[in-house]
């Protein structure tokens, strides 16, 4: 499941990103009751990137953000005390790791759901039905 962070240079310490990553992708696994689960964890993948002050923006303007993306099949986050309860955990993850400093208003969350069937592991395209399987023996 790949998380997309981006954030814009300097809205966290310097070397703290890889922090922010792993703690926004354990609390996914946490919200989904998957923490430990042998095939979701090595599953959770993604990017970090950092961005110049005069390449991200807010209301049209150059502005310091964060944008924290997952792309998941249709099953995930489809609860909504899940939603709610990641979302604001993950705000409050980068807000705190700003030390405080970027505003909870410039962090934003989005959820991508696949197409069922477009779920690619190691080559093989997996329906939510054969995920849930495969999460089910982890």
């Amino acid at each position: 499941m790949p998380l997309t962070l981006t954030l814009t240079e300097g809205v966290l310490p310097k070397g703290s990103e890889k922090n922010a990553f792993a703690q926004l992708s354990d609390a996914m696994l946490k919200w989904h009751g998957l923490t430990g689960n042998k095939v979701m964890t090595p599953n959770v993948v993604g990017s970090i990137n950092v961005l110049t002050a005069a390449n991200t923006f807010s209301g049209s303007a150059e502005a310091p953000v964060a944008f924290i993306e997952w792309k998941v099949p249709a099953f995930a986050f489809a609860n909504r005390d899940i939603q709610v309860g990641y979302i604001e955990e993950a705000t409050n993850i980068i807000h705190e790791l700003s030390g405080g400093q970027l505003p909870k208003e410039s962090i934003w969350v989005n959820i991508v759901h696949a197409v069922d069937g477009t779920w690619g592991i190691a080559g093989q395209a997996m329906t939510n039905e054969q995920l849930g399987e495969a999460l089910a023996k982890g």
